[in-house]
């Protein structure tokens, strides 16, 4: 699920800049092999850890991308015109390098041979992942779509407010399908939201958010048998989560709200509507058990995902923007272990970055921002990677 008010303003582009193409070539190594910072145009001071930063789209917003079992390629959700007139977030594939797709038949402009629709095109969908290999729906993709209960784009409640709100579509169900898109099958159905679903990495378990239980709380679902497990049940919204790489532990964000903050969180529950000012980082064995919380600072902590050392956690956080007065629009990437110590902030675009997630191999972080290489204010959201350095 992703910030709609961040995210709201859609510019259309049908294809990218000189400059923006300039942009997405990796930069040169120098003699000793560390980047060449002139060349690293969209690397900001401070991001130590970010090298050769490649942006791979160019117009609308486009978020929540994540890497395929191989390291090979991303799938992402995007309402960037160019490739979906439709207006709603749809999922596409592509190479994690920018490259085209091999024996991709696809329609429209001349960017679209880089990325391959992977949902219906009907509705509006959010989350896709890839399931691993060896799993029972291995080579497949997964997505939380509208588009059985919706078939049109159905309208933001959360833009309308005006207030800084998710959406939560009753409409949302999961779904697996090919990465082609074809063979769309049902993976999790029924009434209420059902979304944000992920994967473990040896392909057992799915982990999702639904309010089958009547909060938003964290469900698993054993691939193999069907066989359900409610893994939270504090009041609050429990979301975003994903597996360790050894599969044994989850990461997530959640509200703890009580008193009159409660009470307004149910409020706009019924609405099909969170408010995401207070979002803290929680870590728990794999069924739930041994649940404890990992960040305990202002603002809206979330995005998490796990370092493959398994050891630590990157994350995106509006805290320096709530804590200095400046709104709260700002988001950056930080990384911190799962006891909550070694607190490092990781990105400094003073923009937005958000969704980082590293690749299996551990080499590269993909991200998205709304940083520009040539520093212009944007309210456009585009998908980045960058080689990771330790």
């Amino acid at each position: 699920m992703r910030p709609t008010v961040v995210l709201a303003l859609v510019l259309v582009l049908a294809g990218c800049s000189a400059q923006q193409r300039a942009a997405t070539r990796p930069a040169p190594a120098t003699a000793t092999g560390a980047a060449d910072a002139a060349a690293d145009s969209l690397r900001f001071p401070g991001e130590t850890h970010l090298r050769n930063i490649r942006q791979l789209t160019f117009g609308g917003n486009n978020a929540e991308a994540y890497w395929s079992p191989d390291s090979r390629q991303l799938i992402f959700q995007s309402d960037w015109a160019a490739l979906n007139p439709q207006g709603c977030d749809q999922q596409f594939v592509m190479n994690a390098d920018g490259s085209p797709l091999a024996g991709a038949a696809l329609s429209g402009g001349p960017a679209q041979n880089r990325y391959r629709l992977a949902s219906t095109g009907q509705g509006r969908t959010t989350c896709g992942y890839f399931l691993p290999a060896g799993g029972p729906l291995g080579g497949r993709v997964l997505y939380a779509s509208t588009h059985a209960g919706d078939r049109a784009c159905p309208p933001s409640q959360a833009r309308a407010s005006g207030r800084y709100v998710w959406d939560i579509f009753e409409t949302f169900d999961i779904y697996s399908a090919r990465p082609d898109g074809s063979d769309v099958r049902p993976l999790v159905e029924g009434p209420g939201y059902d979304a944000e679903g992920t994967v473990s990495p040896d392909g057992r378990f799915m982990i999702f958010t639904s309010t089958r239980s009547g909060d938003l709380e964290l469900w698993r679902l054993e691939l193999a048998t069907g066989a359900l497990l409610q893994l939270t049940d504090t009041p609050g919204y429990d979301g975003g989560a994903f597996f360790s790489p050894d599969s044994r532990q989850i990461v997530w964000r959640a509200s703890r709200p009580t008193g009159d903050a409660l009470a307004e969180y149910r409020t706009l529950l019924v609405q099909n509507m969170i408010e995401p000012g207070a979002l803290n980082l929680f870590v728990a064995n794999a069924d739930g058990s041994e649940a404890r919380q990992v960040t305990d600072m202002p603002g809206a902590n979330w995005a998490p995902y796990f370092h493959p050392n398994g050891r630590q956690i990157v994350f995106a956080t509006n805290q320096r923007s709530v804590t200095e007065g400046t709104g709260g629009r700002t988001f950056d990437l930080y990384r911190v272990d799962t006891d909550g110590t070694n607190l490092e902030r990781l990105s400094f675009s003073n923009t937005f970055d958000a969704f980082p997630m590293f690749s299996p191999d551990g080499t590269k972080l993909v991200f998205a921002s709304n940083r520009r290489a040539d520093r212009a204010p944007s309210r456009e959201t585009n998908i980045f990677v960058a080689d990771w350095v330790e």
